[in-house]
């Protein structure tokens, strides 16, 4: 078996990215998983493929098991923990998350579960400003 996960975007534009997140384990859980992958964002007005996000909202509900997101890179950064048994909204608008993940970033978001048990779960909404080269 495996977890049932999904992945929504919720809203994509030139500016801005907002997409949804879901997982219901098996209690295998997730492993370093792109959850945001930029290269499949919309581009900008001129073209300009999407190389990266910064993050100004986290809208997130764990039950049972903590998620921890990285930036995609040779040695993935974390960007933060989203403990077990949580219901919260951290707002970093007026200092967005950036990604200072360094050599081989790739502007990707990876998942990685832990503490997972059968039908742990969570839903997570991340709101995001794109970057273009």
């Amino acid at each position: 078996m495996a977890d049932t996960v999904s992945t929504q975007v919720l809203y994509d534009n030139a500016r801005t990215a907002v997409m949804k997140f879901t997982n219901i384990s098996d209690g295998t859980g997730e492993n370093l998983v792109t959850k945001v992958d930029v290269a499949t964002l919309l581009p900008n007005s001129t073209g300009q493929a999407c190389t990266g996000v910064t993050i100004t909202k986290i809208y997130a509900m764990t039950h049972g098991m903590q998620v921890s997101m990285y930036w995609g890179a040779t040695a993935n950064k974390l960007i933060l923990t989203i403990p077990q048994d949580l219901m919260y909204m951290m707002d970093f608008r007026e200092a967005p998350l950036w990604n200072d993940a360094g050599a081989g970033k790739t502007g990707n978001i990876r998942f990685i579960t832990r503490d997972m048990s059968l039908g742990d779960e969570y839903s997570i909404v991340l709101e995001m400003t794109k970057l273009y080269a």
